[in-house]
């Protein structure tokens, strides 16, 4: 596989990596995690996957980001209405509190009561970020079969929780 294929399998799992850690789209960051892995390929060494390690690579980018003075010299330039209209209250009331935990534990307990072919291609393709591909080398099964077990699995899971989507 060429350095360009490697960057479009893994150019979404970078993207959302970076977007979790500095809550925001950056392409400066992205373009970084491309050149230290392209710096950085002689030394990875194929004991583990390849995903994992780009994944790490884009955490630590990501973070070094968050660390850098170009980013808080970003952070001190706006505006003070756009600064006041961001302001949130970040203290949560006990009941807003209990509700969320209420919510979390009622996905849990949905997610809990798949059924375990359903549940375990959901858990590595949607929370363990595994592709249609990678899980089907994983489960020993066709990439079909994994595609309608997501298909199912999702579809039995808005059942279940219609009562939390919000329309």
């Amino acid at each position: 596989m060429n350095f360009n294929e490697l960057i479009n399998s893994n150019k979404q799992n970078v993207k959302n990596i970076i977007r979790l850690i500095t809550k925001q789209d950056n392409e400066d960051v992205e373009q970084e995690v491309y050149v230290k892995v392209w710096k950085n390929s002689s030394k990875y060494e194929e004991r583990g996957n390849f995903k994992s390690w780009i994944s790490t690579v884009a955490k630590n980018v990501a973070k070094d980001y968050l660390k850098s003075a170009s980013f808080r010299n970003s952070e001190n330039t706006t505006s003070d209405d756009y600064e006041l209209e961001c302001i949130k209250d970040k203290k949560l009331t006990p009941e807003s509190s209990i509700l969320i935990s209420e919510r979390q534990q009622t996905i849990i307990n949905a997610v809990e009561s798949l059924k375990p072919k359903l549940k375990e291609a959901i858990m590595l393709c949607e929370i363990e970020g595994y592709t249609y591909e990678e899980a089907a080398q994983k489960l020993k099964c066709p990439i079909g079969t994994i595609k309608s077990r997501i298909f199912n699995a999702k579809k039995e899971l808005a059942e279940k929780l219609s009562e939390l989507i919000e329309v």
